[in-house]
């Protein structure tokens, strides 16, 4: 699915880290724009995930 699963699962963390950072920001003003936010930092979790299991086999 990747290429180099080590640079791929790291620019992913990242990204998820940022997208939760931004949705929690968001939690204040705009809930629903918040909620998009941690709904597509999620979906970058399951990515993650994925890559771990792959990692592990």
């Amino acid at each position: 699915m990747f290429g180099s699963s080590k640079n791929d699962k790291a620019s992913l963390e990242k990204k998820y880290s940022q997208l939760m950072e931004e949705s929690y920001r968001l939690s204040h003003t705009n809930r629903k724009k918040s909620d998009l936010k941690r709904g597509e930092a999620e979906e970058i979790g399951k990515l993650i995930d994925e890559l771990e299991k792959q990692a592990s086999n």
